[in-house]
């Protein structure tokens, strides 16, 4: 099975670098020197990486045959994908990959049905679940461990316990500033 591992940003120096950004829990292992990746667009690839050096907080990698700049530009906004055995398992115990998630069914922790998990969407600040609802329309669930209380592979099926106004229009009003208003009018 195939996983995206990271997208190639753009080049850095004059001798082939280019920052990626990272897509993986496990850079030293799917990102290593020696590594021969699968590209999305396929033309560009397969590259092997020569080289990786974080620089500045910041992964910085060169692949075989990519010796200057005007190179690796051209290989700007591709996706490096892993070849990955799909019995193996992150190790993390509280980590999964995104094949792992999708398809997931998504009920509340009473059992209402919310809907099926049709994409794992990976934003800087959290993780969200994109799940398509029964009647075709979609909700974004982010993936936090007070919102999502459970992933169970074997049933699968994601619990929730979502805030109000997540999934449904009944969200509260947390001001007070409306009660403050009313008692001022009297």
């Amino acid at each position: 099975m195939q996983l995206v591992v990271a997208r190639i940003g753009r080049a850095h120096g004059i001798k082939g670098e280019v920052t990626v950004e990272v897509r993986t829990d496990e850079p030293e292992l799917r990102l290593a020197p020696g590594a021969v990746l699968a590209t999305d667009p396929a033309s560009t690839g397969p590259l092997t990486i020569a080289t990786g050096r974080v620089h500045s907080g910041r992964l910085l990698l060169r692949f075989e045959g990519v010796d200057d700049r005007n190179a690796a530009e051209a290989l700007r906004n591709t996706l490096l994908i892993a070849e990955v055995d799909p019995e193996e398992l992150p190790e993390g115990e509280d980590e999964y990959y995104d094949h792992q998630l999708i398809d997931l069914d998504v009920v509340t922790e009473d059992g209402a049905e919310v809907g099926r998990i049709t994409e794992v969407s990976h934003l800087p600040s959290q993780d969200l679940f994109i799940v398509e609802r029964p009647d075709g329309s979609e909700v974004m669930i982010p993936f936090v461990e007070e919102i999502v209380t459970e992933i169970d592979l074997e049933e699968q099926r994601a619990v929730i316990a979502p805030p109000p106004g997540l999934i449904d229009d009944q969200a509260e009003i947390a001001s007070s500033r409306g009660a403050a208003d009313s008692k001022d009018a009297s």
